[in-house]
């Protein structure tokens, strides 16, 4: 899973794009097909039988919990589904009396709000006397995060609804983790996504399977997918692609990978597909294909021996035949049409308002442009296509795609997943959608740059902007600068304002462990953060633990930044993380802890007050940056 509310958008690019160079192309999401498979009354049954008839299952709190009361989660799963669906909304009176739906370890998590004296319900601070449907989504949230415990401790320990067996891939050198756990016999999330695949087969009858993986947690489900399809037919051609592969496989040289895929293709899908498509046609050669990996036998005949004991018979080679990119004007406009999008939960995860964008609600994805205007940020992958191959399209095509997106899906809400969407491009934007008096509502990714002036903020609002993410990283000047972000503390705070002033919620995304960060600007940096979220500079942010890439400059040019790179073993298959040895030897680990404790209280308005040295496990400095300083920064021009 990427979403359960939201289908991830490379497979509805790559269908309107094939479909408008002439291509049957078909889509489907088994994803979200194993989800509501698994989470159904019949589901749950499955789960039961297969718990009872495994002794070798513990019994843990969470296991005996769900059997003891399976009976009321069989007959409220489907309801809850539904409800999740938008598709049964009364039912939120039953959910939110909270007697309806059993309540397991995850609804312990509402204890920490603590009623007021004149109120015992300890959510009102959230929803209020009114706020009902959204205290039943929170609810109902839990009840499915209970369930999915009871999934991870008795059936595969791997589940994770968005993050599921990530260990098998993230930056693992070789294969033999992931090849260990696809040969052992199929578990029963396994064996649900067998018969989802299979029975997707028989639906369409391809000739080729693309399968997309974003992310480390989507590559152990495509590989079961390829599995099947290569033992139920292997006459159908496989090709692997997506953010991970572009990533982390830009290296590959193992060989198994090839006994699930044929083809393993990297960047932008279009150009590769066109020739490989080609290829498969009869239309040109194998050594014409683009940025693509393939199984190679050696000819001995061709190397002038004819003693082939002492040839490799297989390798790998990867073919690049130069051609040029399909421009991004030029790629088309995505469809969702195959995928199940009245299907997707909207959950509510975080009783955060901007933090639950991510969870609540079915957004149409889409980019303003590809890459990133700015492509400096040391920490970043600056180096590889999807950020350094900057590519626009005029704000004209960009409304056309979207009005053809939402007479298409009969919905109005776009989320612009661009790397930093461009301060010139979104206002040619919100110009074009306000001259064509199209209603839609939209939030993206952004630079906190100085060109996000107030009327901007205010134009952007107009056009249907509700909410910015951005990148605040280090709270730090001197490492803002290191990293080469191109801001600076004051004018983030000034910048962030705006779009608060213009009505428009603000994400800050931070960072904490950057080469030579000390803990006294760990510190300095929660105090700028706690600040920010006091003058309601920004609603909802989220600490992330630094990881050097070895596409990053920092991993490419580590003496620049003060550390050293720990040498990777020998890779064959994944490569991205690289360890480093940094001379400050801060324990960021722990600190981290700390900050994102403090950070889930600032989001739920708890603790803005207190001296940030009070979050910290550990005694720490006290802090050099100026009680108002974020004051004074937005008193500034």
């Amino acid at each position: 899973m990427t979403q359960l509310n939201t289908p991830y958008p490379s497979t509805a690019y790559l269908t309107g794009f094939l479909r408008s160079r002439g291509f049957q192309a078909v889509q489907e999401d088994l994803a979200i097909a194993l989800i509501l498979e698994l989470f159904s009354a019949r589901g749950l049954e499955r789960i039961r039988e297969n718990i009872l008839s495994s002794p070798q299952t513990k019994r843990t709190a969470v296991v005996r919990g769900f059997l003891d009361h399976f009976q009321l989660y069989s007959v409220t799963i489907n309801r809850v589904i539904a409800f999740l669906q938008n598709r049964d909304s009364t039912l939120v009176h039953r959910i939110a009396s909270r007697t309806f739906l059993p309540e397991g370890y995850r609804f312990k998590s509402l204890d920490v709000f603590i009623a007021d004296d004149d109120n015992d319900d300890p959510m009102a601070w959230a929803f209020g006397a009114l706020g009902i449907h959204d205290r039943a989504r929170h609810l109902a949230t839990l009840y499915l995060s209970d369930i999915a415990d009871v999934i991870k401790e008795a059936i595969d320990s791997r589940f994770e609804f968005v993050r599921y067996a990530e260990s098998l891939a993230s930056s693992q050198p070789t294969f033999d983790p992931l090849a260990e756990a696809l040969a052992a016999p199929p578990n029963l999330v396994d064996q649900i996504l067998r018969e989802l695949t299979v029975s997707a087969i028989q639906r369409h009858q391809p000739s080729v399977v693309l399968i997309t993986v974003p992310f480390p947690g989507t590559v152990y489900a495509a590989f079961r997918i390829a599995q099947t399809i290569r033992q139920r037919n292997p006459a159908i051609v496989t090709v692997l692609g997506g953010g991970y592969v572009n990533t982390e496989l830009r290296e590959l040289s193992e060989l198994r990978v090839f006994d699930f895929f044929h083809y393993v293709t990297l960047d932008d899908g279009e150009r590769p597909l066109l020739a490989l498509l080609d290829h498969l046609a009869g239309g040109r050669s194998v050594d014409q294909l683009v940025r693509t990996f393939v199984r190679h036998k050696i000819d001995a005949n061709l190397i002038g021996t004819t003693d082939t004991s002492q040839v490799q018979q297989d390798s790998v080679a990867f073919i690049n035949h130069p051609e040029p990119d399909v421009p991004f004007a030029e790629v088309g406009t995505p469809t969702w049409d195959g995928l199940p999008i009245r299907s997707y939960l909207s959950t509510l995860d975080m009783l955060n308002p901007m933090h639950r964008l991510w969870s609540d609600g079915r957004w149409n994805k889409l980019t303003v442009a590809h890459g990133c205007y700015w492509k400096k940020c040391s920490f970043c992958d600056v180096s590889l296509d999807y950020i350094g191959r900057y590519d626009t399209a005029a704000a004209e095509t960009l409304v056309d795609r979207i009005e053809q997106i939402v007479n298409e899906t009969g919905e109005t809400g776009f989320h612009f997943v661009d790397e930093a969407a461009p301060p010139k491009g979104l206002k040619a934007l919100a110009d074009e959608l306000i001259r064509r008096k199209l209603s839609i509502s939209w939030w993206g990714n952004v630079r906190f740059e100085k060109s996000f002036t107030p009327d901007l903020c205010e134009l952007l609002a107009d056009s249907g902007c509700i909410a910015i993410s951005g990148g605040l990283e280090v709270a730090s000047n001197r490492l803002l600068s290191l990293m080469k972000k191109g801001v600076t503390v004051d004018q983030v705070a000034r910048v962030t304002r705006a779009f608060t002033d213009g009505g428009i919620l603000v994400h800050a995304y931070l960072m904490y462990g950057f080469p030579t960060q000390t803990v006294q600007e760990t510190v300095d940096a929660l105090e700028y953060v706690r600040q920010l979220f006091e003058e309601n500079c920004i609603q909802s942010g989220f600490f992330h633990r630094f990881t050097c890439t070895v596409h990053s400059p920092v991993g490419k040019q580590p003496e620049d930044y003060g550390v050293t790179l720990i040498p990777l073993p020998p890779v064959t298959f994944a490569k991205n993380d690289v360890g480093f040895i940094d001379p400050t030897g801060v324990d960021h680990d722990t600190l981290g802890e700390s900050l994102n404790r403090a950070l889930y209280n600032f989001m739920h308005g708890i603790g803005l007050e207190q001296d940030v040295r009070s979050w910290f496990k550990h005694k720490v400095p006290r802090t050099t940056v100026p009680r108002n300083f974020i004051v004074k920064a937005l008193r500034q021009k």
